[in-house]
């Protein structure tokens, strides 16, 4: 019996893809045939002259849209929101953490970037850039620190800013990396997307055990939702930071199903947990009780002068911080300064209580250890009040023919004697210490008392009245495992000294009391926060700042604060999450390796397909 010939079907121009014609029986004439295919190509082309340009335009506008560097962009934008750009961040503006990261998703993650044969360094060099300028707008204070208060040019302070967006953008390129490498082994968005807090999270870990900066990690920016913030006593910071990528991987989802009416659902769905979880901050928690009062100095020493106080001026200085140490009651604001503080007068007692606690913060009075001066004038505020005092100074012991230097924390008992001392462990890197020092000599008077510390080694708790204390100065207020341990050797309140003087008025001191306020939530711990030019504030148990002062003003802070002896989980493990979802991940790249591994290649999908169209072509034949 006679078969007819196959027919052999063409797609159409690209402006129709879905357009077939039939090719002419394999017996018609050569000629008629390729005349046939131009006519019906001419058919399909669209007709310049009556608007086709405008089309293509637009057509190229809406691929121009579709590429992931523009996405990546911003999605820079977008999260740069949820972050102090120069003051205190408003609520509302945090919500654009729940899908700043929406535009990458869907960039890296639709079809057309999938369909690509350099998917993969698209996806990496998109989120590469995304993540280089966050840290370049999220972190500008460095070039301003390093401009005006560390005395180098300005091409050597924005070369440092533009180096360290590079170094800490690679965490965002490895995330661009494993997202579409994840979504190309499975072929679907859908298991990338499912994926992904835990790869970000575990992305997160690496950047505060290898890099050692993790600045503003995503889940600070909830610090005031505290429905999220439940989630720190067990997870830690990170825990935060899962919810908030997994939000904006269900609104990713939404833009990227298969059918209209899933990504409705989806993306309807994943806009209302977004809104409810955002209302966290209508679920505050109970006031927390208070047993006693603490006074904490603000000096508001200028960092850019000379501050080395000649003959009687060193005198002049301490006598005001003596004076201003001995205010235990008086106004102050309550709240966030500079955005919703109200100023409170409190009714003082006639007889002056006693301070559970004094604080000196970290500042660049030059104060030392050993000199009788400061140790004269501590001793006044400790008798005199009858408490118990910290104070920031630099400390000096001998080490052969040198000295080595020290930022610490001196802790004075109420009986005027130096009962302890806590030395930095985690230095500031090009503040007080010069990495790989031979190789960037140009640095070494990046700040006037600083270049050439040494790292203490010891997590010191002071003592006193029954009471113990966790001290830890300026930079360590980032580094939420390492502050526990305070904590885990049984610190019942949280001090933190730092001299946020550097870092001028920029975003960097609210960043960094966003930092510290995590710390409090974490170990459910009071936090005593004393700063030479401001925040100083106290915040307790829960992350809310329950008095302040304002900034750049040479005062004292007296309020209340309380006592807590119980662990929470994240005190007692850590960052076991962080860790988990470090293997998690671990176990899907190897998921995603044994996937593409398993198949088939484009040579041998080719050889399969000849194998299968040989039998037919010779039947043709």
């Amino acid at each position: 019996m006679y078969r007819f010939p196959r027919l052999a079907y063409a797609r159409g121009s690209s402006r129709n893809p879905d357009f077939l014609y039939a090719a002419p029986p394999m017996f018609a004439c050569a000629a008629s045939c390729k005349e046939s295919r131009k006519k019906l190509v001419d058919l399909t082309r669209p007709n310049r002259e009556s608007g086709g340009g405008i089309d293509g335009r637009l057509t190229a506008m809406a691929k121009l849209a579709q590429q992931p560097w523009l996405l990546g962009i911003a999605s820079a934008a977008l999260l740069l929101l949820p972050f102090s750009i120069i003051g205190p961040v408003p609520f509302w503006r945090t919500f654009f953490a729940w899908f700043a990261f929406v535009p990458l998703f869907y960039g890296l993650l639709s079809k057309q970037n999938l369909r690509r044969k350099r998917a993969l360094l698209y996806g990496t060099l998109a989120a590469y850039l995304m993540g280089f300028l966050w840290y370049v707008g999220n972190c500008y204070w460095i070039y301003q620190t390093m401009l005006y208060f560390g005395g180098l040019p300005p091409s050597i302070s924005a070369g440092i800013l533009i180096a360290y967006s590079m170094v800490l953008g690679l965490y965002f390129a490895a995330f661009g990396l494993l997202l579409t490498a994840t979504a190309k082994a499975f072929r679907s968005p859908r298991y990338a997307l499912l994926a992904s807090p835990f790869f970000w999270v575990a992305l997160e870990l690496l950047s505060s055990r290898l890099t050692k900066v993790p600045w503003d990690l995503l889940g600070y920016s909830q610090i005031d939702n505290y429905l999220l913030t439940s989630l720190a006593p067990f997870t830690g910071v990170y825990g935060l930071s899962f919810v908030l990528v997994a939000g904006n991987a269900l609104i990713a989802w939404g833009l990227l199903a298969s059918t209209p009416q899933r990504r409705l659902i989806v993306f309807v769905g994943g806009l209302l947990v977004a809104l409810v979880l955002q209302n966290g901050d209508h679920f505050a928690p109970p006031a927390a009780p208070v047993e006693a009062t603490a006074v904490l100095l603000q000096q508001n020493l200028n960092v850019n002068e000379d501050n080395r106080w000649p003959g009687a001026e060193y005198e002049q200085h301490v006598n005001q911080f003596v004076k201003l140490s001995a205010h235990t009651c008086g106004p102050h604001l309550a709240g966030m300064p500079e955005l919703d503080a109200y100023p409170v007068a409190p009714d003082c007692p006639t007889v002056p209580v006693t301070p559970g606690l004094i604080i000196w913060p970290e500042s660049p009075a030059p104060f030392l250890d050993k000199d009788s001066r400061l140790l004269n004038a501590l001793r006044t505020v400790a008798l005199s009040m009858h408490a118990p005092v910290v104070a920031g100074s630099t400390s000096l012991d001998s080490n052969g023919a040198r000295f080595d230097v020290y930022n610490s924390a001196l802790f004075m008992a109420p009986d005027g004697v130096v009962s302890d001392r806590y030395d930095k462990i985690h230095l500031v890197p090009w503040g007080e210490y010069i990495p790989y020092k031979r190789f960037f000599s140009f640095a070494k008077n990046l700040t006037q008392a600083a270049g050439d510390m040494t790292h203490g080694w010891r997590r010191v708790v002071f003592s006193s009245g029954g009471h113990r204390f966790g001290v830890f100065i300026c930079y360590e207020e980032i580094f939420g495992d390492e502050i526990r341990q305070f904590v885990l050797r049984g610190a019942q309140l949280l001090v933190n000294i730092s001299n946020d003087g550097w870092y001028g008025d920029t975003c960097a001191p609210w960043q960094t009391l966003n930092m510290a306020r995590m710390r409090a939530v974490e170990n459910r711990r009071w936090l005593l926060r004393d700063t030479n030019t401001g925040l100083t504030t106290i915040i307790d148990p829960y992350g809310r700042l329950t008095a302040s002062v304002e900034r750049h003003a040479r005062t004292s802070l007296a309020a209340k604060y309380g006592y807590r002896s119980d662990l929470t989980f994240y005190t007692r493990h850590g960052d076991l999450f962080a860790y988990l979802c470090g293997i998690i991940t671990v176990g899907m790249i190897a998921a995603a390796l044994r996937a593409r591994l398993r198949r088939p290649t484009a040579a041998s999908r080719t050889l399969n397909s000849k194998r299968m169209a040989g039998p037919a072509k010779a039947h043709v034949e």
